[in-house]
């Protein structure tokens, strides 16, 4: 694992975009945008089980995210590491709708939905800082 330079602890910490890549069964990627956050160590992404990011991060960990703010880009190649269900991950989609809509609750929550957190360990970091 490689450690995150404090650059990309402050990218994905901040209110940026990232667009996080994960491979399809067929090898080709699988592009989305999508909020971010780091516990110092790992890149966080949190998204529903049994969506295709998850569906295929399940099959194959690789993933690369991307996150920018204006010119400054932080690009992150590594594996999802660690995978957590259930309540914690519910709070942490509420967090990050505190960080990125200023509401309380995820507005998007479905019934049946369950969250999940893919921790993400970096192996390769590419900074463009301007």
């Amino acid at each position: 694992m490689t450690l995150l330079p404090e650059f990309v602890l402050k990218l994905a910490q901040g209110k940026n975009l990232a667009f996080s890549a994960s491979l399809n069964p067929n090898g080709s990627p699988h592009l989305t945008p999508t909020w971010v956050d780091t516990d110092g160590e790992h890149i966080i992404i949190n998204t529903t089980v049994g969506k295709k990011k998850h569906r295929n991060v399940k099959r194959d960990p690789r993933v690369a995210v991307t996150i920018a703010e204006g010119a400054n880009i932080a690009i992150i190649h590594g594996r999802v590491e660690e995978q957590i269900e259930g309540e914690l991950a519910k709070t942490h989609v509420d967090k990050l709708s505190q960080k990125y809509l200023g509401v309380d609750t995820f507005p998007y929550l479905k019934p049946g939905d369950v969250r999940v957190i893919l921790k993400i360990a970096a192996e390769k970091v590419i900074i463009q800082q301007r």
